[in-house]
């Protein structure tokens, strides 16, 4: 077995979710999932499947996107893993229907920032080991980190 790490790519301005599941009906269904809950969202999907052809399934409704989740499911390289891309909204106005999609077994992350996959390699094929989300803490917080928290929050419109 080799370890391996992917790098994933982030759209400017943008975030992702990259997560597991398990049949070929996911892409359909995570579509219907996203565009029935935010619909000016843009967003691209790819899913690798495990079986069968083995394709990237792709759908969304912006090309740029579904760009970088294809190239994103192809560093991964694993099997029934999944990759959105999104714009114009974040992971939090719709990462709950994701979650209630009956195909998805496991979200690894909804970030915007920096991530790369753990994979473990075999000669049947790749599986996620984990993800690195971003940097290590710096600190703790102190008064004026709070302030910030709060007002980024009520600026961005999640608190009142």
């Amino acid at each position: 077995m080799d370890l391996k790490t992917a790098r994933l790519e982030i759209p400017e301005n943008g975030n992702i979710i990259f997560g597991q599941t398990h049949f070929i009906k996911t892409v359909e269904d995570l579509y219907e999932a996203i565009a029935g809950s935010v619909p000016q969202m843009k967003f691209g999907i790819a899913f690798n499947e495990a079986s069968g052809a083995c394709l990237t399934r792709v759908e969304g409704n912006d090309e740029e996107l579904k760009g970088i989740a294809v190239r994103n499911a192809a560093a991964v390289a694993a099997g029934h893993t999944f990759v959105i891309a999104l714009r114009e909204g974040y992971p939090i106005n719709i990462l709950n229907r994701i979650k209630d999609v009956p195909e998805v077994c496991t979200i690894f992350c909804a970030t915007a920032n920096p991530v790369e996959v753990v994979l473990a390699e075999t000669e049947q094929g790749r599986g996620v080991l984990g993800v690195i989300d971003g940097f290590r803490p710096k600190g703790v917080e102190a008064a004026a980190d709070v302030e910030w928290r709060h007002s980024l929050l009520r600026k961005i419109g999640y608190k009142r």
